[in-house]
């Protein structure tokens, strides 16, 4: 339990936030933004760095436990920011030209997602709520 609750406050926090961040632009309570991806703060961030966090703290920052966590950390943070926001830009593509093809051809296709990743903005805010998360508990 010492090295879960860490980031399940970091992951429950940048959840909040994100709710009360897009409720508040939308002027309503918006739920919806629980089951997507993207958004500030990023959860993913907020999780992972409480973990790798909450590990240094208590395992030791010269631990192996510690490596693997920050490596891990690294890598979803990456995914989060750079391959998943570059597969959402795709996703915008895709769709423009779909509407060109509906209006020239009548043909009908489901439009992707675009909001799949973070901006590394995102990614920061998400980083430092779990490093905070990690040394306050």
């Amino acid at each position: 339990m010492t090295y879960l609750l860490a980031p399940l406050v970091a992951w429950t926090i940048a959840q909040t936030a994100k709710v009360i961040i897009y409720s508040l632009r939308a002027r309503r309570l918006n739920l919806r933004v629980l089951a997507v991806t993207g958004g500030m703060p990023s959860s993913h961030s907020a999780i992972v760095m409480g973990l790798t966090t909450a590990v240094g703290k208590h395992a030791g920052a010269s631990s192996p436990s510690f490596a693997i966590a920050l490596i891990f950390s690294f890598v979803v943070m990456y995914d989060a920011a750079g391959l998943r926001r570059a597969a959402g830009r795709q996703a915008a593509i895709l769709n423009r030209l779909v509407e060109d093809l509906v209006h020239m051809r009548g043909v009908q296709e489901q439009k992707l997602r675009e909001l799949l990743g973070h901006t590394p903005v995102e990614v920061l805010v998400g980083a430092v709520l779990g490093v905070a998360a990690g040394l306050i508990l």
